[in-house]
């Protein structure tokens, strides 16, 4: 522990995995700093729905790193110094197709195996004004939601509570010799930093001198105007699985529709990789709405009075960088989330920690390693 109080590690990127990893570490007596050239949540993590899913996780380590993140989500609500909307709300995923149905009943069968509460439902005994003519549907109790970016301050405030620093409008230059960072305020050394910065973290790791391939996948959100509940779960059908295991850089839509604590309805969802370009497009915003219609036709009446997008931080392999890096020492990774980053986060910052602490870690850390075979081939660098 003595080495541990002695230890700076510089977190670049005080968005949720950020603001997690800085909790983790200054909860275990470390020196802290988390930098951002921008506001604390202000990228990814303040442009999705807060989604905390196991329902469109197969087994594997991804669903290993999120169900046990859901544990410490639960754990950390009671003592959040900010409410952060958590709500158990639960997941309903639907089949519009009979062929989707048999898809859907076989993915639920081996989710089943690896810990995932699900059961084939009747819909609309949970969702009345679901399309009564879907084919089948499945309840998932575990799904739940946190309002991402209450939830990446109080992150935050409770990393501050143990003595870390947070400074925004701090930009990452390069490394700097002997350890650390140089920064846009001048440099900072530390014995470790953690690159957590999103669909950023490509950029940032380049500067510091190696290549990962996290590249930028964008999102896009319709917000409906304010109504009595109508929506008691998060719904999505049965497509949305393929398309986030998708590595096709065109436009892909699925419907996920869920009520807010606001009285608004969130309607998306959309992937597309074209850079960081943020145009809001009117293609997108109606494949979107159509889908959602299929799932619950009253839509078709409700106003939309605005659409946000954001950027989803994109690995080839799916799966997030989890771990110190090969190629140059004091150099972590925390990133390649993609849209799972709210749930995820709680569970990264932990196994990290438990790498760089020198604790037994509760999850086998080799799936989520920089130099594991299916990523082996993008990074560029020997």
């Amino acid at each position: 522990m003595e080495r541990a109080k002695r230890m700076r590690v510089v977190v670049v990127g005080a968005g949720i995995v950020g603001a997690a990893v800085a909790r983790e570490l200054a909860r275990a007596g470390v020196d802290v700093i988390v930098l951002d050239r921008s506001a604390s949540a202000g990228g990814t993590s303040a442009a999705g729905e807060g989604n905390l899913l196991v329902s469109d996780k197969g087994p594997g380590p991804e669903l290993d790193l999120a169900l046990r993140s859901l544990t410490l989500w639960r754990e950390f609500r009671p003592e959040s110094p900010l409410p952060i909307e958590y709500e158990a709300k639960g997941g309903l995923v639907v089949a519009t197709t009979e062929a989707g149905a048999t898809a859907l009943r076989a993915f639920a069968a081996t989710q089943r195996t690896a810990g995932v509460e699900a059961s084939e439902v009747n819909g609309l005994d949970h969702e009345p004004d679901l399309n009564p003519g879907h084919a089948a549907a499945i309840l998932y109790p575990q799904d739940a939601q946190v309002q991402p970016a209450i939830a990446t301050e109080a992150l935050l405030a409770d990393a501050r509570r143990h003595g870390a620093q947070v400074r925004q409008g701090v930009e990452v230059l390069s490394s700097l010799r002997g350890g650390g960072v140089v920064t846009s305020d001048g440099p900072l050394a530390a014995d470790h930093v953690v690159v957590a910065a999103g669909p950023w973290s490509g950029e940032v790791s380049e500067r510091l001198g190696v290549t990962l391939p996290v590249r930028p996948r964008r999102g896009t959100i319709l917000v409906t105007t304010r109504m009595r509940q109508r929506i008691r779960h998060k719904v999505y059908d049965a497509d949305y699985v393929g398309a986030v295991g998708s590595n096709d850089a065109s436009l892909q839509t699925s419907s996920v529709v869920e009520s807010t604590a606001a009285g608004t309805v969130l309607i998306g969802s959309s992937r597309e990789r074209r850079g960081f370009d943020e145009t809001i497009e009117a293609r997108v915003l109606s494949a979107v709405a159509a889908k959602a219609l299929v799932l619950f036709p009253f839509l078709e009446g409700v106003a939309v009075m605005r659409a946000y997008g954001g950027f989803r931080p994109f690995v080839p392999d799916h799966l997030p960088v989890i771990g110190p890096d090969h190629r140059l020492p004091g150099l972590w990774h925390a990133t390649g989330h993609e849209g799972a980053g709210i749930v995820l986060s709680t569970a990264t910052a932990e196994l990290l920690a438990d790498l760089m602490l020198n604790r037994p870690p509760h999850l086998d850390a080799a799936a989520f390693a920089v130099d594991r075979p299916t990523l082996l081939p993008h990074l560029g660098n020997p």
